[in-house]
């Protein structure tokens, strides 16, 4: 649920879009916050021959992961709501499952990627609804995550190839 906080935010989309926007975002923000930290407990948790190389790209993908999260719940903020921002409402947000450390490289690497393209999938999705309300800055910042998500996905699909 969405707190609308802002009374008085003039940013030439009607409230009731700037909400579907808001709440889109939201899903976006709760899924990329848990990507992050299903990937930094990949760096964490990773082993075997390739854990140089792993360990070193899961940590650049959640750096990346920390900046998106920031982007999105300012997008929100700028729409006039309350980001979600707790543990219990990224869970009953995102569309993605937690994982342990207990998997093989190979493992991680599919959850990852698989969770990537989930994620750039969604954001496709959202985008018609900010296209129609000309809302560009949300359409970049879709546009942007998809864009990320998909070249993350693409090199974690590379790693598995032989």
């Amino acid at each position: 649920m969405l707190t609308k906080l802002e009374a008085n935010v003039d940013v030439a989309i009607t409230q009731s879009h700037r909400q579907e926007l808001a709440k889109a975002l939201g899903l976006l923000l709760a899924d990329t916050y848990a990507l992050y930290l299903k990937t930094q407990n990949f760096h964490w948790n990773v082993k075997g021959a390739r854990f140089p190389e792993l360990h070193l790209m899961f940590e650049t993908q959640y750096r990346e992961l920390a900046e998106a999260v920031d982007r999105i719940a300012e997008r929100i903020r700028a729409l006039g709501y309350l980001a979600p921002a707790t543990f219990s409402e990224f869970l009953k947000l995102t569309s993605l499952e937690e994982e342990d450390g207990r998997l093989s490289a190979a493992e991680m690497i599919q959850k990852l990627m698989r969770d990537h393209e989930r994620i750039s999938q969604s954001a496709r999705a959202m985008f018609p609804k900010a296209e129609q309300d000309h809302d560009h800055a949300t359409v970049d910042l879709f546009t942007e995550r998809m864009a990320a998500h998909e070249k993350t996905a693409w090199m974690l699909r590379s790693t598995l190839e032989e």
